[in-house]
This record gives structure tokens, C-alpha cells and sequence, in this order.
């Protein structure tokens, strides 16, 4: 099951700007849905790129880890 969040969202999440959650998808690193007017992001994606970004650990200020809003995965 995906879990759908838009552009500001999904920049929320992983820590990055919109502007980069743009870049990654006109670069083929995560997949674009949605309508022409409309991104949305399934945010599982995201958080396994931005993880393995940062060496595989949870990411500070993400939802996940540190002193995010859920506990670390695998918990």
C-alpha cells in the first residue's frame, strides 16, 4: 500500500526542498503521479532514497528518527 503526499509534504518528510523532490522526479530517482497539476509522491519511496542518502540512517528532522514526529523503523 502506497502512501500518497504531495510535493510540500514530501519535501516536509525527507528534509529537502520542494525544488529537490522536483529534481529527483525530472530525474528519474523517484516517480511522479498524479495529474499535470497535481504531483503526488508515495512517501515509502522517499524515505528509502533519503535513507540510503544519508548511510542508511533515519534521517534528523524527518518524520522518522531523531526528534521526529514517529519512532525510528524497526522499533
Amino acid at each position: 500500500m502506497c502512501n500518497w503526499v504531495t510535493t510540500e509534504l514530501a519535501a516536509l518528510a525527507v528534509g529537502v526542498t520542494c525544488a529537490t523532490i522536483r529534481k529527483w522526479a525530472s530525474r528519474g530517482k523517484i516517480t511522479r503521479y498524479g495529474t499535470p497539476g497535481q504531483a503526488i509522491y508515495d512517501l515509502d519511496e522517499l524515505m528509502a532514497i533519503a535513507v540510503r542518502k544519508n548511510g542508511g540512517a533515519p534521517l534528523p528532522g524527518s518524520c522518522f528518527g531523531g526528534d521526529g514526529l514517529l519512532p525510528d523503523p524497526g522499533e
